[in-house]
């Protein structure tokens, strides 16, 4: 199983980071709009991505940790507007829903991910990645400490939870407000 090291962190200047990742000479890949339907899993997280760019649907197993973190994946390639969304709500308990706007960059096996995600903000994901085995795990640890201090990444604004956490949470929230009145 293909592995990550990455790392996500709230950002309020998404254009410093852009001018950081130019002066890096980081390829721009696109801007996609996604959504990210999360489905219940009795390990790790199982999410169907559908964007401009292309649908997948990802199963991940990560711990939800402050900084770095190593995350093992499975990815499958599927058709926009396939039956997969319909089967897996038909089966599977619908989690959540994530909308996001999403500025892809790279270098070499490294990418970067400036978000701006409804309802909860703007972001910074760093993901050195070894799809192919060639890196060691150390050498991903090392690319992610490398961009976290070359973004100027405040150790502060790192976030352990994914987007699905931080929308469930304050759904919940929101409930009990709800509740309360």
């Amino acid at each position: 199983m293909p592995i990550n090291i990455e790392i996500k962190c709230q950002c309020q200047d998404l254009n410093k980071v852009r001018e950081i990742l130019k002066k890096e000479n980081a390829e721009f890949k696109g801007t996609d709009h996604q959504i990210d339907t999360y489905f219940n899993s009795k390990r790790g997280r199982l999410k169907l991505r559908e964007g401009d760019m292309g649908s997948i649907l990802i199963h991940y197993e990560r711990e939800n940790t402050i900084g770095s973190k190593e995350s093992k994946f499975t990815l499958y390639k599927t058709e926009k507007d396939s039956k997969l969304k319909a089967i897996l709500k038909a089966t599977l308990d619908n989690k959540c829903t994530i909308e996001k706007t999403r500025e892809i960059y790279s270098i070499d096996n490294v990418k970067f991910h400036l978000d701006t995600v409804k309802d909860l903000g703007t972001f910074v994901e760093i993901e050195a990645s070894n799809k192919d085995n060639e890196l060691t795990k150390d050498k991903l640890q090392e690319q992610c400490n490398f961009y976290i201090k070359r973004l100027k990444i405040n150790s502060k604004d790192l976030i352990a939870d994914s987007y699905s956490d931080m929308i469930q949470r304050n759904n919940l929230f929101s409930q009990i407000l709800i509740d309360e009145d």
